[in-house]
Formats: C-alpha cells, structure tokens, sequence
C-alpha cells in the first residue's frame, strides 16, 4: 500500500510584520511576537527589529499613531498553515476577520516572506505585494536586514528605502521590547 507522500518540509527565514495603533500598543506587539515564536515550526535564530512609530495609512479620521516592528526567524513548515496560525494569533488579541480595511487595531500581523517562495493565490502572497511601498515596513526590516534582496526585486531592502523621497515620519519608539 502506497501512502500519500507529504510535502518535504525545508528551513526558510521568514519575517511577519506586527502593528498595533489601539490599547497598550507595546504590550499587543509583545503578545503576539510571543505567540509567534511560541509555534512549533518557528526556530531560532531570531531577529527582532526596533519598534517604530508611525503615523496611520489610509485609516479612518482621528486614528491614532501605529507601531511596527519586524520580526525574522526560520521557519519550517507550508506558508500557508503559518499564515492560518498568524490569523489565529490575531483573533486570539481581539482583531475581527470581518474588520473593513485599513481600521484602527489592536493588532495586524503580515507575512512578509517565506525564504524565496513566490507565492500568488486568492489567500496568500509572496513576498509580500506591497512591502516595498510601505515605510513602515522597510524601516524596521532594513533595521535587521539592510542587505536583503527580496525574491522579485533587484535592491536591497535599504536601497529600497533610500528611494522614498517623503517617507512620512518613521520615529524610533523603542530598541528593546
């Protein structure tokens, strides 16, 4: 009898951006980084950027300034089971799967990528489409990985960020959290 042969599992450095603009900004951004590192399929080594503040993009009036941050660590396993367990994490900190987008919350968490996996489906896309367009991402990822070279982009993720001209304010909040 033949079984069904599973997928071989490979280590990718992968990286998930956390942001967080309601309640106790910092300690949602702890919470989650802690559940993330918490899953089985997620090794060390680990890198965890600098916590930036931000101020909201496309949010509803009066919204309260974001904090980012990027975390990196190896990950062994399907992107798309990672990602089900980031929803997971989400919902367990009070983000609705209903929410309209770009509306303030608690916690917001990307799957930026997963080694060069390029991934293009109704759920899931890799690397990530629009993180060479949001400074808020650049900036804690050049802060961990300044030399990167995203899968489908020929500059590094510094270089990438060299190139906006008004980036908005991107302030350092905190370097250890």
């Amino acid at each position: 009898m033949n079984l069904p042969r599973s997928p071989i599992a490979t280590k990718m450095r992968t990286a998930v951006a956390l942001g967080s603009n309601l309640g106790d900004r910092l300690e949602n951004l702890r919470v989650a980084r802690k559940a993330i590192f918490d899953l089985a399929n997620v090794k060390p080594p680990i890198l965890s950027s600098a916590v930036y503040e931000t101020e909201p993009v496309g949010c509803e009036p009066g919204a309260g300034k974001f904090l980012n941050t990027v975390v990196e660590f190896e990950y062994e396993g399907d992107p798309a089971r990672l990602l089900e367990q980031l929803i997971q994490i989400e919902e367990a900190l009070g983000r609705k799967r209903d929410h309209p987008q770009n509306v303030s919350r608690t916690i917001d968490i990307d799957l930026l990528y997963c080694g060069d996996q390029q991934i293009n489906d109704e759920r899931l896309q890799l690397p990530h489409p629009r993180l060479h367009l949001r400074t808020f991402v650049l900036r804690p990822l050049a802060n961990i990985r300044p030399d990167l070279v995203l899968s489908g982009e020929t500059n590094t993720v510094s270089d990438l960020l060299a190139d906006f001209k008004d980036s908005g304010a991107v302030v350092r909040f905190a370097e250890s959290w």
